[in-house]
């Protein structure tokens, strides 16, 4: 089951990097009143670099607190 994960990790980040490369134009980015052109590669590289990090720390979070949970039933 471990390497139908990692093909599936491995073919959306190679999309990914096909749909950034095929996407160079600059584009305009706003964000709470900022203002940025930069080309959409490096828009779509950000946000997926910022979607995996919240992803893995919010999954570590649930898991941390699903093991304290589970360690406290089981000491009562």
């Amino acid at each position: 089951m471990r390497w139908i994960y990692l093909a599936v990790i491995i073919l959306f980040a190679a999309a990914t990097i096909i749909f950034a490369l095929q996407n160079l134009e600059v584009v305009t980015m706003s964000f709470l009143g900022l203002n940025a052109r930069v080309p959409l590669a490096v828009l779509v590289a950000v946000a997926y670099l910022l979607g995996a990090a919240t992803g893995g720390s919010l999954f570590a979070l649930l898991r941390r607190s699903y093991e304290g949970s589970r360690g406290r039933i089981g000491a009562s």
